[in-house]
């Protein structure tokens, strides 16, 4: 490998995407067979021999009967492979993946997020499955797709395996109190911040997060632009002027400003806040951590665009059986065999069309009508869920950020003088 593909595979930053480690719910004993149907092979002729196909953090109690069957299932229909399923630790999978490209051994089908694929693309360590097998790619949610298609890098890196996105939760006791009914949730932004200066009045918090680029896109503001970043405009700054005003004059906790996901959750869990977002699990959490709320608490769409956060099926562009490997991605990630794997991993949607246009097919077997409620919230927003940032935006890239819109809400320094710092730091980041 020369100098320059061996720089860009040590930049590999932090996944992004949700993992299954965290995922609650129970499933049931069909849920655990993978069916048979769908399409298999990617090309034409017998299937043979041999290849490796890498899992991160699967292979445990609840997930390997799964991946078990899954594997005797393609094997029986096709005599003569055998597919050698590896799994990886949650932590240190960045690692792990950067040796197995840096070494040239990647396995022939490998499981990655999709910023993962991003940088292994750019070294053309990874298969362009757009051209290797275009008839395929409409089986795929174009938000997932999508995902997997980087600028600069011409093709499509991955088959979208398991997503998430997340919906809006209410505290109703809570909105009560503030003059609101759920029944009349904002759909826009704009109309949230409105509920949110209405509650303050009547002395409910309605607020649990600061805001960031994913705020900063939904509103119009464009954040990466001809290979730089540039969302430190003035309509991004009026958007953290407006948290800052929120932080005055009470609409949100102090403990908003740590800009950490499971704080987000604890305040609504604990009534600090009258509301969050989650994916469709939350209610799990809830029924642990706060059953006295969940009671009052009901759900609807996110404003605007709905997140994707993704998990993504690739092919190693150095696999020696390319048949086969594309063949067992493909098989991987069918309908049906997608749809089998999210009853158990529960809070999560298929990468496919056919299971989002069906959510009943995974979440009939749910006894919680809150859930269900989610997950069909969850499913209808998933074919125009993006991603929440772009994918050069890194999680060092995010802290920062935070940092700066923090000190601004506090009143430590201007709006606008926080974005100009945090593009400033982003931009340097790039190229560093």
């Amino acid at each position: 490998m020369n100098l320059s593909r061996r720089c860009l595979l040590l930049g590999l930053s932090a996944a992004t995407a949700a993992t299954l480690a965290a995922c609650t719910g129970s499933s049931s004993t069909d849920a655990t067979k993978p069916a048979s149907g769908g399409s298999a092979a990617a090309g034409d002729g017998k299937l043979s021999g041999e290849i490796t196909f890498q899992t991160w953090s699967l292979k445990n109690e609840k997930f390997t009967p799964y991946f078990e069957a899954l594997i005797k299932a393609f094997q029986d229909q096709h005599p003569g492979t055998t597919i050698k399923w590896i799994d990886q630790p949650g932590d240190g999978y960045e690692e792990k993946i950067l040796q197995q490209a840096n070494s040239g051994e990647l396995p022939d089908v490998v499981n990655l997020p999709s910023d993962f694929a991003y940088q292994l693309a750019q070294v053309e360590q990874i298969v362009d499955l757009k051209a290797a097998t275009p008839e395929a790619m409409s089986s795929y949610v174009p938000g997932g797709l999508a995902a997997y298609t980087f600028d600069g890098v011409e093709g499509t890196y991955g088959y979208p395996w398991y997503l998430g996105t997340d919906v809006s939760w209410w505290n109703t006791d809570l909105l009560t109190q503030a003059g609101l009914d759920v029944a009349n949730a904002p759909k826009t932004l704009e109309e949230y911040y409105a509920w949110a200066e209405t509650a303050a009045a009547k002395g409910v918090k309605l607020v649990s997060y600061m805001p960031g680029v994913t705020d900063f896109k939904n509103s119009g503001v464009t954040i990466f632009k001809d290979g730089k970043f540039v969302f430190n405009t003035d309509e991004a700054a009026a958007i953290v002027d407006k948290f800052a005003g929120f932080y005055k004059n009470g609409a949100m906790p102090a403990e908003a400003l740590n800009d950490d996901t499971a704080d987000n959750a604890n305040m609504f869990t604990q009534e600090k806040a009258g509301y969050t977002t989650a994916t469709t699990s939350f209610v799990s959490q809830l029924e642990n951590d706060a059953p006295n709320v969940l009671k009052h608490v009901d759900c609807t769409p996110r404003f605007e665009t709905a997140p994707l956060f993704t998990q993504g099926i690739s092919v190693a562009k150095g696999s020696k059986n390319m048949d086969l490997a594309l063949a067992f991605a493909q098989f991987v990630t069918n309908n049906d065999n997608q749809v089998a794997f999210v009853k158990i991993a529960r809070g999560f949607m298929p990468g496919t069309v056919e299971g989002n246009n069906s959510p009943e097919s995974f979440s009939g077997e749910l006894d919680n009508e809150l859930m269900k409620k989610a997950v069909g919230l969850a499913a209808a927003a998933m074919p125009k869920a993006e991603m929440p940032a772009p994918i050069q935006y890194s999680n060092d890239m995010k802290a920062y950020v935070q940092q700066q819109i923090a000190l601004a809400i506090k009143g430590d320094t201007t709006a606008k003088a926080a974005l100009d710092a945090a593009v400033e730091y982003c931009n340097k980041a790039l190229t560093a």
